[in-house]
């Protein structure tokens, strides 16, 4: 999976428990596609800080994903549904199946 895409879902799961800061220099970053000086200028802070607080940030995630794994069983799942939508002829159970995917 490409890093962005995975420091995307992993700040959806785990955001919360970032600071404010860390945060929105992250969404910023990966979900905005801002430069460190963009985002040092919308924030009020060095490129420098901005820079830190993104590798702090990225760490942060990066380990809680690796004591939860919350991210990691839910895309298991999800491929799980996906297998099973895949082998179900009848189009009525695939497409509720498709819902609670």
């Amino acid at each position: 999976m490409d890093k962005s895409i995975h420091v995307s879902m992993l700040l959806d799961m785990y955001g919360k428990l970032l600071t404010s800061k860390q945060y929105d220099v992250v969404d910023l970053y990966y979900n905005q596609n801002l430069s460190l000086s963009e985002i040092a200028e919308e924030t009020n802070i060095t490129r420098q800080g901005v820079r830190k607080n993104l590798i702090d940030a990225e760490n942060k995630l990066f380990d809680f994903e690796e004591k939860l794994c919350f991210l990691k069983e839910k895309l298991e799942r999800q491929e799980i549904i996906e297998k099973i939508i895949e082998m179900t002829n009848d189009e009525k159970t695939a497409q509720e199946l498709q819902k609670l995917l």
